[in-house]
């Protein structure tokens, strides 16, 4: 299934990425944490490791460990504002739960 970003959170990445000045995509993974169990991780990626699948969504590559790809195959990454908080958000068609805050999830 892969990961997909929608429009809008391309052109984020994009601009993120032009602006830092360096990178060839975006890094998503889980981490062991918060209440749940997993965690989000995103980061900007200046080299692949060996483990890493590459997708393209939107002309932007995603990167992923094979580990984290588990947990998040299928997954599509939007951006929106809500108020005055903004940020990237997650629809995991593996997500069972998640806590209330929202930083954390079960799969």
């Amino acid at each position: 299934m892969g990961i997909q970003l929608t429009e809008i959170a391309a052109d984020r990445v994009r601009n993120f990425l032009t602006n830092r000045g360096k990178g060839i995509g975006l890094r998503l993974g889980v981490k062991t944490t918060g209440c749940s169990g997993l965690a989000y991780v995103l980061e900007f990626v200046d080299e692949l490791q060996n483990d890493d699948q590459v997708f393209e969504s939107r002309g932007v590559k995603v990167v992923i460990d094979s580990k984290s790809l588990l947990f998040l195959d299928g997954t599509e990454v939007d951006f929106g504002k809500e108020g005055l908080n903004e940020g990237f958000q997650f629809k995991n068609p593996n997500a069972k739960n998640a806590c209330g805050c929202g930083e954390s999830f079960t799969v």
